[in-house]
């Protein structure tokens, strides 16, 4: 599946991240990084302070100046060190309770983008991505972005801060005792990545696993009833132990290199601490010239503050290997969020719209009044405007689709369906019935041929018009959460409480409607699991109904239906689709029967069209359908 190919962190991910935050706070996000670099100079601080202390202790000592005159200069420095901390403490709080609200901000600013993104995307992507894989970026990759923009982020650049000004102060005071410092480093850096390479690579395989995991979960789900049906529990169960084990391993790996990191650099940072002590006193001993920016000779008062700094210098890579993790697993769930930003949206080449219309002295003109009349409002390079009055004549001419390149579904199709005429297509699954009506929606465009529309080349009109004018009712129904009324006004949400239950009325559901415990506000939850199918059927259809399209597509729309509901829902369906152009698609060759035309469809290919009574003097493949000689599946 398209999500699951990269196991990498794309380039770029970092500072199109980085780029992005600064895009949702523009002004807040400075702000707090001007805290955090405040305070990660504070931190490093103290050894200045600490030097010159010791530096009036041991004149002190020497006799050069008495406790009495070595005191007021040690308060003044404790009491700037002090005024530092405290400034340092509100820093710290404010960007805290700042980072907070960037945090979570953020967060719901990546779920609205990818969310919008998404109503954005062609229905190709949905085909093509587990849908359990997509729920997976809402949920764990945007949710790794949460440690780390709200504590790994501060800490790095505090970190980065401190090292930068721990250095200078090194260099300031002591250029062999950094030398020293520096190949320590050198040293902790390779070890860290060289395990935080591995750790990351785990823990970027972690999130896209996870990924598969929840979507192999929602699969199960979605199909409890078939897996108890025919007792495939352990089978389930089997393969579901596949996939935790491929998270499992990888998490495994994961923490594995990650957790023996933080021990390593800790024991290595105290080697360096006795290292770095060793060549402080051996200078000393040995009165050594010491070589600095500074240009002060060398003294307990810099070899002290030069271990504290490296204690900082090391605790500092300490602190970047704790986050690492965190880190990692951020850019991986960064790395996703972003490629379904980047998946390429819907394109809508149109500039015909959809208007409704009215008609005066013989000409069709654009109202703003809905009239239950619609017309194509058609601009030209000229500069002029045709109004194209909405009719329902729909013309698949000489059409050839395909899904992939290296299988063709529709060979040379051509259908002609006048206004108002009901259009049935019959035959096996996998025939390209429904392949159809996808591109009359233009769910997906086709190879060659042509659609049009009321004598418009479908991809001429925007679509979002183009769908407005289509009514589409499915085999499979899916209701969302709300009452009955609010899902049917679905089709129209300006629809009145009276016209939805007019529609609710045709289609034949009103009676089981006014059952329900509180009528058209009961509450639908799960897909309208309180409901039976056919029940859930009929909502659909009114949903279809109160949208009152000119064109009509009914996609096995009653298979879910029994054959005494069928015959009431019928009686609606045949109300609903008087005066409309209709496209039905049916196993039940009864319920296209009244048909004015009947196209039987083999492998892409329409091998007979005519309507009932034509298709079954031929005594074709239609006959054997009907007489039963012949099944579907």
């Amino acid at each position: 599946m398209a999500m699951n190919k990269a196991h990498t962190v794309k380039k770029g991910t970092v500072g199109r991240l980085i780029k992005t935050l600064f895009t949702f706070f523009p002004v807040l996000l400075p702000f707090v990084l001007f805290l955090v670099v405040f305070n990660a100079i504070v931190q490093a601080a103290p050894a200045i302070f600490q030097q010159n202390v010791i530096a009036l202790i041991e004149k002190a000592l020497k006799g050069q100046k008495t406790w009495g005159q070595a005191a007021p200069g040690i308060w003044k420095y404790l009491t700037v060190l002090i005024v530092l901390y405290v400034l340092a403490l509100i820093a710290s709080f404010t960007y805290q309770r700042l980072m907070a609200i960037i945090t979570q901000g953020s967060l719901a600013k990546f779920r609205e983008k990818c969310f919008k993104k998404m109503e954005s995307l062609p229905i190709r992507y949905f085909d093509t991505n587990a849908h359990g894989d997509i729920m997976s970026i809402y949920t764990n990759d945007i949710d790794t972005l949460r440690q780390m923009i709200s504590q790994s982020f501060p800490q790095l650049l505090s970190t980065f801060i401190s090292l930068v000004t721990l250095f200078v102060i090194m260099l300031y005071y002591s250029i062999i005792l950094c030398a020293v410092v520096i190949l320590g480093m050198i040293l902790m850096l390779i070890v860290t990545k060289a395990l935080g390479g591995r750790s990351a690579k785990y823990f970027i395989k972690q999130q896209v696993t996870l990924g598969e995991t929840e979507g192999f979960i929602e699969e199960m789900m979605n199909g409890q009833k078939v897996v108890k049906v025919f007792n495939h529990e352990k089978q389930a169960l089997k393969d579901f132990d596949a996939v935790n084990e491929k998270l499992f391993e990888a998490s495994r790996l994961a923490n594995t290199y990650s957790n023996i990191l933080g021990p390593i650099l800790h024991n290595m940072s105290n080697i360096l601490y006795v290292l770095v002590a060793i060549a402080g006193s051996s200078l000393l001993l040995l009165d050594a010239p010491n070589i600095s920016l500074s240009g002060m000779a060398l003294s307990i008062s810099i070899v002290v503050p030069f271990l504290n700094m490296t204690k900082q210098f090391t605790g500092s890579i300490g602190q970047v290997s704790q986050q690492i993790n965190a880190v990692v697993m951020g850019l991986g769930g960064a790395s996703r969020i972003f490629d379904l930003l980047d998946q390429e949206s819907e394109e809508d080449e149109g500039y015909v719209t959809l208007v409704c219309a009215k008609e005066e002295n013989g000409e069709i003109v654009e109202t703003n009044e809905r009239t239950g009349l619609w017309a194509w409002k058609h601009p030209h390079k000229d500069g002029t405007i045709t109004l194209t009055k909405l009719t329902g004549d729909v013309v698949l001419d000489s059409v050839d689709f395909a899904y992939n390149p290296d299988k063709q579904i529709l060979h040379n199709v051509s259908v002609f369906a006048k206004p108002g005429e009901k259009v049935a297509f019959v035959g096996a699954t996998g025939a390209g019935k429904t392949t159809i009506t996808n591109l009359i929606n233009r769910f997906y465009d086709i190879a060659d041929g042509k659609i049009r529309y009321d004598g418009i080349n479908i991809n001429k009109i925007k679509k979002a018009d183009l769908r407005r004018s289509l009514g589409i009712v499915l085999q499979d129904t899916n209701l969302f959460t709300g009452t009955v009324l609010d899902n049917i006004r679905y089709g129209r949400l300006d629809a009145n409480d009276n016209e939805c239950e007019a529609a609710a009325k045709l289609v034949g559901a009103h009676d089981f409607i006014t059952r329900l415990p509180d009528g058209y506000n009961t509450m639908l939850t799960n897909n309208g699991s309180n409901l039976s199918q056919g029940q859930r059927q009929l909502i659909a259809i009114a949903r279809a109904a109160v949208a009152d399209p000119p064109v009509m597509i009914l996609d096995e729309a009653t298979s879910s239906i029994d054959t005494r509901t069928e015959a009431i829902v019928q009686r609606g369906m045949d109300a609903l689709m008087l005066g409309r152009t209709v496209f039905v698609i049916a196993h039940r060759l009864s319920t296209v029967q009244n048909s004015d035309v009947i196209m039987v469809l083999d492998h892409g290919h329409i091998i007979e069209r005519g309507n009932h009574e034509a298709l079954i003097a031929q005594k074709g493949q239609y006959y054997q359908l009907y007489t039963g000689a012949f099944e579907l599946e």
